[in-house]
């Protein structure tokens, strides 16, 4: 089973740079049988540029998982803080054998749905 995340490009580009290991959420998606991520970048690129498979998901207090994940985040702190803020846990998808497309693809073309605003189940 595989997802489509939804990350913002300077993010998205980070974790094909292997710079950003941890991609956070503030909710995740139910199916815990996800094996693999594809990744959308959002505006303004605004296509499909490539994929990673997820190593672990790890769910934990703020503070524990900051520590745990801080040195590949690809974010600072403050934005980390921002990010998950009014929230008290969060998730960090662990990335592993990130690939980057050669040619971006288009969402509806490739998966005929919209971009979504967090994720979407594909098969």
């Amino acid at each position: 089973m595989q997802v489509i995340l939804s990350i913002k490009p300077e993010f998205a580009l980070k974790i094909f740079e292997g710079t950003k290991k941890f991609e956070f959420r503030r909710a995740l998606f139910k199916n815990r049988k996800v094996e693999k991520v594809i990744v959308y970048a959002s505006s303004p690129i605004s296509k499909i540029i490539g994929e990673f498979d997820i190593k672990s998901i790890k769910y934990d207090e703020l503070s524990s998982l900051w520590e745990e994940t801080a040195e590949f985040s690809g974010i600072s702190e403050e934005y980390y803080l921002s990010y998950f803020k009014g929230k008290e846990s969060g998730y960090a998808i662990e990335v592993k054998n990130a690939r980057q497309y050669k040619k971006k693809q288009c969402i509806k073309e490739s998966y005929g749905i919209k971009a979504p605003q967090s994720f979407a189940y594909v098969k």
